[in-house]
């Protein structure tokens, strides 16, 4: 069996790189997705969903180079649940609310146009996304 998640939005933090015993590079950042909408009784509606994203290898140094918060980016991953209850991680804000946050390891990521970080990464933004032209992105 195989699932995969794809998202696309903002990362909430700067990428946190750093190396396994063996030398591999592991890069960690969180992604905040929203949507709003409007519900029944006509309130606007502004849903966040923050998901945790680890990176592996050469793609991981890249990431570290590159993205900074605030930048958009899509990653291709699959979700890794908590181990002890098969679900994602629930915690309690420093308001007192709950929250949770989606595990993800990622098989691509991909460096979009855009943002507030203080990255820069345009000039190698055609090499990561494979020659493909900004324009061209639908989203």
């Amino acid at each position: 069996m195989y699932h995969q998640i794809t998202l696309v939005g903002y990362l909430g933090n700067d990428p946190d790189m750093r190396f396994t015993p063996n030398g591999q590079a592991v890069t960690s950042f969180s992604v905040a997705s929203s949507r709003k909408y409007t519900n029944n009784s006509g309130q606007q509606i502004d849903e966040t969903t923050w998901f945790r994203i680890s990176v592996w290898g050469a793609q991981a140094e890249s990431c570290n180079q590159y993205l900074a918060k605030g930048r958009p980016v899509l990653v291709i991953g699959r979700l890794r649940p908590d181990p002890q209850t098969g679900s994602p991680r629930v915690f309690t804000r420093q308001d007192g609310s709950m929250g949770s946050s989606y595990e993800v390891t990622a098989i691509t990521v991909r460096f979009l146009p855009g943002g507030r970080g203080t990255g820069s990464y345009e000039e190698d933004l055609g090499d990561e996304m494979g020659g493909v032209e900004t324009d061209d992105i639908p989203f």
